[in-house]
């Protein structure tokens, strides 16, 4: 009995944990929806281009921590936007890169931080051991949760459009 108890009690505590990793990111980014017009994921993927360097899309995804299809989605709606820039590369003009606009550099002046550096900061601050183990254990609840398949995306870019389908 006690043991079940305690059992109760620590997976509680992980899914309350998760709850609030997930509630603080849903409100990031509604707020920046509200007051920017562009979700979380698309500020995000705007401030890891603000050091004015140009990228491909894979150093992009690599920026951001996530798969080069996912980054592709928010560049594209980037694009449309006029914040962002997709040029021939000067140093190999079969390729293409993105750079931030003059409006997207002027949007990022009036912007706030995002909750996935937040995040990130904390993960990086945990010792390599930590991070490991971490690592580990979620992707074990991932498997063992039937979401191995589902492709991550950038936090809530498209929530709508998964609405939209079920």
């Amino acid at each position: 009995m006690l043991k079940s108890t305690q059992s109760k009690k620590s997976t509680r505590a992980i899914l309350d944990s998760i709850r609030r990793i997930v509630r603080a990111l849903r409100v990031s980014s509604r707020f920046v929806e509200r007051d920017m017009g562009i979700s979380g994921a698309q500020l995000f993927v705007l401030q890891k281009l603000a050091d004015g360097s140009a990228l491909s899309v894979n150093e992009l995804a690599s920026r951001t921590l996530t798969h080069q299809s996912s980054v592709s989605v928010v560049v594209s709606r980037l694009i449309e936007r006029g914040l962002v820039l997709k040029i021939v590369s000067k140093k190999d003009a079969r390729k293409l890169e993105l750079r931030l606009s003059k409006k997207g550099s002027a949007f990022l002046q009036r912007a706030p931080s995002t909750m996935q550096e937040r995040l990130i900061s904390a993960v990086e601050g945990l010792s390599a051991k930590q991070r490991a183990a971490l690592s580990d254990l979620l992707e074990i609840v991932v498997i063992k949760s039937g979401l191995v398949n589902d492709a991550p995306q950038l936090f809530f870019e498209d929530e709508k459009e998964e609405v939209k389908q079920k």
